[in-house]
């Protein structure tokens, strides 16, 4: 029987797991095929590929920008030098912004490189019975832990945990915004001088030109285009049975804002992020149950931003070291 039970190997998942895994035994569970969670990347062929969730990284607080620091030292990530274009006129808009060298999910290798991780393993339930985890997969398989960490967003932990959560928990009012991504392909690329562009728009939000990450050579043409929450609200539950009129609207507004013609596209693709981010940060940085075993740790508890992901782990993990868990490693 192992440690440690990780939910989920987005930046939350492979960062606490990463931390634990210097003392404990550790595997991860993560009901994708790849791991990252939001920042994971959507291959098209070969080597090109769509950073469809997280699009890059700009650390604020030191110890996380020492740690992205590294990273690029160790050529796992690496500047997004291009030009970024904010019609927000966001005040850290200047801010250095860094993508994985590779994917945006080169953070999340890097972490849990010599860890065991499940994929297409959707934990299903939890039960907690004599000083241990019974943790279901994909309702047909059952393993066993002496610790659970939960890593999933808010609305589901409450469903998946609701068993063994305290009011503390319970009562937190978190509001998790959805979003809605395209992956477009055109034809007739021409290079143009822009990396991203951050609208202030009724249906777009963010546009990324992959070419401008400079990961892949190309006579194609791709762009990673993402609405707005306010307007994700209105289609995130009708979107898988409507994918083409609604990949359609945002392609439709994305030719009116920026000129790329729509009879040039050769290929394009949605997912919607149902839970995609908090924008406001709760009282907690991460909570601990001692009397289950059972911690949580996620971006939601601080924002929205792979940052608020780390530092959550880090919080949860400096709780560990102070109120060890069951079971440490010899």
């Amino acid at each position: 029987m192992k440690d440690f039970c990780v939910v989920g190997s987005g930046i939350s998942g492979c960062t606490i797991a990463n931390l634990l895994s210097k003392k404990y035994t550790v595997e991860i569970f993560d009901k994708a095929k790849g791991l990252g969670g939001r920042a994971s990347n959507r291959r098209y062929k070969n080597n090109i590929n769509f950073d469809h969730g997280l699009q890059y990284i700009s650390p604020e607080d030191d110890k996380y920008k020492n740690f992205i620091l590294k990273l690029k030292k160790k050529r796992v990530l690496k500047k997004w030098e291009s030009n970024h274009i904010d019609f927000n006129f966001s005040k850290n808009a200047k801010n250095s912004k860094y993508i994985g060298s590779k994917n945006n999910n080169d953070i999340c290798k890097y972490l849990i490189k010599n860890l065991k991780v499940r994929y297409l393993s959707a934990v299903t339930s939890i039960k907690f019975q004599k000083n241990c985890w019974e943790v279901n997969i994909n309702k047909n398989e059952k393993f066993y832990f002496k610790n659970l960490i939960i890593t999933c967003p808010f609305p589901q932990l409450k469903i998946l945990a609701k068993d063994y959560l305290d009011q503390n928990i319970l009562k937190l009012k978190v509001k998790m915004e959805p979003n809605l991504t395209v992956m477009a392909v055109f034809k007739k690329y021409k290079k143009l001088p822009i990396g991203s562009i951050k609208f202030n728009d009724h249906i777009l939000g963010f546009a990324s030109n992959e070419n401008s990450k400079k990961r892949f050579r190309t006579n194609l043409n791709l762009w990673t285009i993402q609405s707005n929450h306010e307007w994700a609200k209105k289609k995130i539950n009708i979107y898988k049975n409507n994918k083409t009129k609604i990949s359609n609207e945002i392609l439709r507004r994305f030719e009116e804002l920026i000129g790329i013609r729509r009879k040039n596209l050769t290929s394009s693709s949605i997912h919607g992020w149902k839970y995609s981010y908090n924008f406001k940060k709760t009282k907690f940085k991460s909570y601990w149950i001692k009397k289950y075993n059972l911690g949580m740790c996620a971006d939601w508890f601080l924002g929205s931003k792979a940052e608020h992901a780390w530092l959550s782990s880090n919080d949860l993990f400096n709780k560990l070291k102070k109120n060890p868990p069951i079971s440490r490693r010899v």
